[in-house]
């Protein structure tokens, strides 16, 4: 059984992709124990590329077939606030002279998860008529935006209709630990617990 997504299960893992999005169960939240409808599903770091096609052909064959999606990519979004809060020019100024450390924690701020960008993401759901929610860019918005922290404070917000996080690295479930999101197979400090691993869910 595949448990996350690599350059040799690519045709497999988005036939089960396809299948449980599409499915009855998937779109009715069924079988989920009062817990949020979140999925991860954790591919290879080393074929974002790859994966990103994989997203956009899924959202097509899911439209195809009847199923409403709305893709929301963090990176994109981050860019989105940066500029209608007038702050991407200070920052590309800002480059240069300061920090690494300083400039992440200045983007930090300006997006801030439950200050900013949940907000953002709540104003695109309650303006689109979806029915499955497609997460990405979680690569990209590292280290100044936190999967497990965008996670906790879409629970009240997204908790509505499905919502699938294309995640490059593993997500771990033991009953030692508890659950963590290890980005890029490597940082192993983001514990959630909320999220189904996708490619343990039957179609």
């Amino acid at each position: 059984m595949i448990s996350h997504l690599t350059k040799h299960n690519l045709p497999e893992g988005r036939d089960h992709l396809l299948a449980v999005i599409s499915g009855k169960r998937f779109l009715n939240k069924q079988g989920l124990g009062n817990e949020v409808p979140f999925f991860i599903c954790p591919f290879h770091a080393d074929i974002q590329v790859e994966v990103e096609r994989l997203q956009h052909q899924l959202v097509n064959l899911l439209e195809q077939t009847g199923v409403r999606m709305l893709e929301i990519n963090l990176y994109d979004l981050s860019m989105e606030i940066l500029k209608e809060r007038d702050v991407w020019n200070q920052i590309l100024e800002m480059e240069e002279s300061v920090s690494k450390e300083q400039l992440k924690e200045l983007l930090q701020g300006v997006l801030d998860p439950e200050a900013h960008l949940v907000p953002a993401i709540a104003a695109k759901l309650a303006s689109t008529d979806f029915e499955v929610l497609f997460l990405s860019g979680v690569g990209e918005v590292f280290p100044y935006i936190r999967s497990h922290n965008v996670l906790n404070n879409l629970q009240s917000t997204a908790k509505e209709k499905p919502t699938v996080m294309f995640f490059p690295g593993a997500y771990t479930q033991s009953l030692e630990s508890g659950a963590s999101l290890d980005l890029f197979g490597r940082l192993h400090d983001d514990k959630y617990y909320r999220a189904f691993n996708i490619f343990h869910c039957e179609a």
